[in-house]
């Protein structure tokens, strides 16, 4: 289990949402979001922020950082990951739903959401997980294997509510590979809305008003 970083917004959860950083960053990253959102007062929601592993990243010259898999190559809108990476960091996921399942919150109530490489993981994990979840925030990221979703997809999970939202002037992950995830989870069935926005590899706050306004709408 990663550390991780919780925080309840009233005693009494019944709402979960892990949120998963992006490389390089750690489970802060996300904290000063929470009070942005806009939820309810009465609002019970536990958030979980985890850390990945230090890891030697390819890309970056081998220089270790927090990541949740190795990219070994990037080409424009092309990267080329360690999928074994993919699968132990969903595997770290389905551990952290289970500890929330233990803590009496059902798959039902728990939000998955991911920035950048958090993001990718959030792609994978939320639509090969045994149950569908409450809902997926995939945001200014992609979609690291679209093969390994194919393989191991749950179709139960392609209701699974899902929101993916870009930078439209994103250098880092370009909006095109943002597109192509919602692409190949819509061909598949599922249901997304995509948003994007005037801004770089980043969040900003149009974005966390619509991100507060769909997650009032799983509570």
């Amino acid at each position: 289990m990663p550390a991780v970083i919780e925080r309840e917004t009233a005693p009494n959860p019944t709402l979960s949402v892990i949120w998963l950083h992006g490389l390089g960053a750690d489970g802060n990253d996300f904290v000063p979001v929470i009070p942005e959102l806009g939820l309810p007062t009465d609002a019970a929601v536990r958030f979980v922020f985890p850390t990945a592993s230090s890891i030697p990243v390819t890309i970056n010259g081998g220089y270790v950082m927090p990541a949740w898999y190795d990219i070994l190559s990037l080409d424009g809108d092309q990267r080329e990951v360690d999928e074994a990476g993919i699968r132990a960091s969903r595997d770290i996921v389905r551990d952290l739903i289970a500890r929330e399942n233990a803590r009496g919150i059902p798959c039902s109530r728990i939000v998955l959401a991911g920035f950048s490489q958090g993001g990718a993981i959030a792609w994978i994990a939320g639509l090969t997980h045994a149950e569908p979840l409450a809902g997926i925030l995939a945001l200014s990221t992609y979609l690291p294997s679209p093969a390994l979703l194919r393989d191991e997809l749950n179709a139960d999970c392609l209701r699974t509510p899902i929101f993916a939202a870009h930078g439209s002037h994103d250098d880092v992950v370009p909006p095109s590979m943002g597109r192509a995830a919602c692409d190949v989870v819509t061909a598949l069935g599922g249901q997304v809305a995509w948003q994007q926005y005037a801004m770089a590899h980043a969040v900003c706050m149009d974005e966390l008003d619509d991100i507060g306004t769909w997650l009032r709408a799983r509570l």
